[in-house]
């Protein structure tokens, strides 16, 4: 039996620019787990989870069709994730094995509330890991990453991929996407194993490293979203609005450059600055494209965590789930938690989760 298990994340600042080829973002890994644990099985193999028995199905009409939207089903993830795999295996000349598969998540609360932590990327790098280890294919961290990359993305089939990073390698990290049209190109030309061992161009993956003094708080406002929904109403006004949208990338890149280097500083102040700076970037693309990214929600825990002297806004997609604070370590924060809870506001008690390299059975040289 083997068990592999990826943390959940969060977006810090870069969101939806990242989603362009070469523009950098940073995330975080939290504390909070997807599980996969693989045994052989004798006659019939299995993928079973608790947590994923009763999962919603979104769909929308093609005439008089049904068609189903299969990218917030954590099935087709597992099953992309298990092909992908396979096929490097066999590449590998390795016979494929027989296996029951459970899947065990703490991303979301007891009673099913989610928080929109990537429970999908998480799955997807939780099953790649297992089973690197079940087939012993020695595949290090920047191998784990490409495989569940490619497994994600043939699932979802936009997004950046920045989740993936965050749920390999963990902690903080400034990331950058891979040009995804030329990895599609690059699939029909090269074999797995081939591609695994290229470059992919403009991919970039940064481990921070935060100041001593810094404490992340994050805070759920209790309306989940779809980031591949809001992706999608993005790229409609992306195209409808390019000089704009140019001038929002623009922007989000020198925000993005001079906050990772305050990390590499240690500069809170100046990562601060560019939390804020982000926000109002993001402002502006809400503007331009009618999605709401700011719910008034994260809003009202903005404005809270910033009277209380923390840099604060929304993670990710926005349009509900978290949103987060960048605040000193010696300021007390008791009263603005009491804030958000009567705000409704739930303060999630989550810690920046470290992954070490030695956690993988063989790292590439």
């Amino acid at each position: 039996m083997v068990t592999a298990k990826a943390p959940g994340k969060l977006y810090i600042a870069g969101e939806y620019a990242v989603v362009e080829t070469g523009f950098p973002a940073i995330l975080v890994a939290l504390n909070q787990f997807v599980t996969v644990t693989i045994e052989d099985a004798d006659q019939y193999g299995s993928i079973i989870s608790h947590q994923y028995q009763e999962n919603s199905l979104y769909w929308r009409r093609d005439g008089d069709e049904l068609v189903f939207d299969n990218r917030d089903n954590p099935f087709h993830y597992i099953l992309s994730a298990i092909r992908l795999t396979e096929k490097y295996a066999r590449e590998c000349g390795l016979p494929l094995g027989l296996y029951n598969l459970e899947v065990d998540s703490d991303l979301d609360s007891d009673d099913g509330k989610k928080y929109g932590l990537g429970s999908s990327a998480a799955v997807t790098v939780a099953t790649v890991k297992a089973l690197n280890e079940y087939y012993n294919l020695g595949m290090g961290p920047e191998n784990v990453y490409k495989l569940a990359a490619i497994a994600h993305l043939d699932v979802q089939g936009n997004g950046s991929l920045g989740d993936i990073a965050a749920s390999v390698y963990g902690g903080w990290l400034a990331y950058q996407s891979f040009d995804k049209e030329w990895l599609a190109s690059a699939r029909r030309r090269h074999s797995l194993t081939d591609l695994l061992q290229m470059p992919w161009p403009q991919l970039k993956i940064e481990l921070l490293d935060a100041p001593a003094e810094m404490r992340l708080m994050i805070g759920w406002t209790g309306s989940p979203a779809s980031t591949s929904r809001l992706v999608d109403k993005i790229a409609d006004a992306k195209s409808e609005q390019w000089g704009e949208y140019s001038r929002f990338l623009d922007g989000s890149r020198q925000v993005l450059e001079k906050m990772v280097q305050a990390f590499r500083d240690g500069d809170l102040t100046g990562i601060q600055d560019g939390l804020r700076a982000n926000r109002v970037l993001l402002a502006s693309l809400a503007d331009l494209s009618g999605v709401q990214i700011e719910t008034p929600a994260l809003t009202k825990l903005r404005t809270l965590a910033e009277q209380a002297g923390g840099a604060a806004k929304s993670s990710g997609a926005g349009g509900g789930d978290c949103g987060i604070v960048l605040i000193n370590k010696n300021i007390d924060t008791t009263n603005l938690l009491a804030q958000w809870t009567a705000a409704q506001i739930e303060p999630l008690p989550l810690r920046v989760h470290e992954v070490s390299e030695s956690e993988f059975h063989k790292v590439q040289g």
